[in-house]
């Protein structure tokens, strides 16, 4: 398996544990080439995952992916949002700064 297929696989693998722990599931998800952000969740349950998310720390990943699943349940970052997300993924506001990507600065940590 290439370096590439197996990070696509730990990264599957962490959806399946947030979306079991979270109670949520995704219509669909995607893993593709992303220049602004690093996750997204639409409202018909699609939650796409930029693919150099493979390349970031996994408590970084899990915050990324643990945010855009809650977003299948709250679809909004108001106060019940970022509770849960602070029940969930503890620190996560460390994160929440690199979650945003300005272009056209690059993407690197």
């Amino acid at each position: 398996m290439r370096a590439h297929e197996h990070g696509r696989a730990q990264l599957s693998s962490r959806v399946r544990y947030w979306s079991e722990r979270l109670k949520v599931e995704a219509r669909i998800i995607r893993v593709q080439r992303m220049t602004r952000k690093w996750g997204s969740c639409s409202t018909t349950g699609i939650i796409t995952l930029a693919d150099d998310l493979i390349e970031q720390e996994p408590d970084f990943q899990d915050f990324v992916i643990a945010h855009e699943l809650l977003h299948l349940r709250i679809p909004t970052h108001g106060r019940l949002f970022k509770a849960l997300m602070t029940a969930h993924v503890p620190g996560w506001r460390d994160h929440d700064v690199r979650r945003q990507r300005a272009s056209p600065l690059p993407r690197s940590p």
